[in-house]
């Protein structure tokens, strides 16, 4: 039995799975491969009509090869192994969701490209700091936020001030709407108002 599974394996896999052609739809899932997909590749360049790329729960530690991928808005790599964003350059103009929640990133830098990015699914990883997140306010189309079970998050939770960090991330991010699956309140954007919002 191989000990991982190749991008095209995990492709052929899937077409069998839901009797369909993988460059034809517009999702494609490569979710839970058994064995795990370790590494990304060219081949799913091949996937010219992909709008979702599902990758959830594998042992990918890096993302690459994302070339091609011409019509891709949803980016879906939760519950792996990556450390840091990187390589999102060849679907920086079409990508409006990132979802990157239980991994080990420690910053979010690389993100500030992505310039229709409007969800960022990035709860449970090593955010520390309002520094690792410093990229963020770039992002005006930036809507949707997800950073509960983070370090940062899990600093102010254990106080009994969730309701501060909340004011304190959206001092930062303004234009977002929701924040840890809670929209943003009147009361919080007077709140903001009031504290004033941080330049970056």
């Amino acid at each position: 039995m191989a000990k991982v599974t190749t991008c095209r394996e995990a492709i052929v896999n899937f077409e069998k799975s839901k009797s369909v052609v993988a460059t034809e739809v517009e999702k494609v899932e490569l979710n839970a491969c058994c064995p795990p997909i370790e590494r990304l590749d060219a081949v799913l360049g091949t996937l010219k009509n992909c709008k979702h790329l599902a990758l959830s729960s594998n042992n990918i530690d890096k993302i690459s090869s994302l070339a091609g991928l011409d019509k891709l808005e949803i980016l879906s790599i939760g519950r792996n192994l990556l450390k840091k964003i990187e390589n999102l350059d060849p679907v920086a103009a079409t990508l409006t969701q990132l979802w990157i929640s239980y991994n080990q990133i420690d910053k979010l830098m690389g993100v500030e490209k992505l310039n229709n990015l409007a969800v960022l699914y990035a709860s449970n990883n090593k955010i520390s700091s309002f520094d690792d997140i410093a990229a963020l306010p770039k992002l005006t189309e930036l809507k949707e936020l997800l950073l509960a079970g983070n370090p940062l998050f899990k600093e102010y939770a254990d106080k009994g001030e969730t309701a501060q960090y909340r004011i304190e991330v959206l001092r930062r991010i303004p234009q977002l709407q929701k924040l840890d699956g809670a929209p943003v309140t009147p009361a919080e954007r007077e709140a903001v108002k009031a504290a004033g919002i941080i330049k970056t």
